[in-house]
């Protein structure tokens, strides 16, 4: 009997619970903003600009704060990744630890942080060629090109030979 009243309310409890897993699946998850730098190349923001960068609907959307620049995807002429590293003590105190005795600024500055850059080339309404460069952590560029490519972006350099492994790497 306890057993027949346990299977009974599994089964309620299943019937209740199924739509709302069915309706949490089905469900697509809002685009996430990426946290970049804007080196150069957007009109409107001062270089080494701080913001959010995203994929949305038909256009690359930058912001920061009060400001918003959107982008038409249909309007990337090209779309390059690549890796890149920075000094990890930067600001004015590696400025100032050039200035250290026996080469010390010098070695400072050899330890350095990943992060992966996106490039981007787009015309403007009136036609005008436009570049424009991002830094971002590493791993956030490549999904972002493939985000803008299945938009209609273009690109150059094709996704397949730019993963393929170089014979230095298939050695190792």
């Amino acid at each position: 009997m306890a057993g027949r009243i346990g299977r009974i309310l599994l089964m309620g409890g299943a019937m209740v619970c199924a739509p709302l897993a069915l309706r949490a699946q089905t469900t697509p998850a809002p685009p996430a903003a990426t946290k970049v730098t804007q080196i150069t190349g957007l009109s409107g923001v001062k270089n080494k600009t701080k913001g959010l960068l995203l994929v949305n609907g038909s256009n690359l959307n930058f912001t920061h704060e009060q400001l918003k620049v959107d982008v038409p995807v249909n309007s990337v002429e090209d779309v390059v990744t690549g890796n890149d590293s920075q000094r990890a003590i930067g600001g004015a105190l590696g400025t100032l630890s050039m200035f250290a005795p026996y080469g010390g600024g010098r070695f400072l500055s050899l330890f350095r942080s990943k992060l992966d850059t996106l490039t981007i080339k787009y015309r403007d309404a009136d036609g005008g060629l436009h570049g424009a460069i991002f830094t971002m952590p590493v791993g956030k560029a490549e999904l972002l090109k493939k985000d803008l490519l299945a938009m209609g972006a273009h690109t150059s350099v094709p996704g397949e030979a730019h993963a393929a492994p170089t014979a230095k790497e298939q050695k190792q």
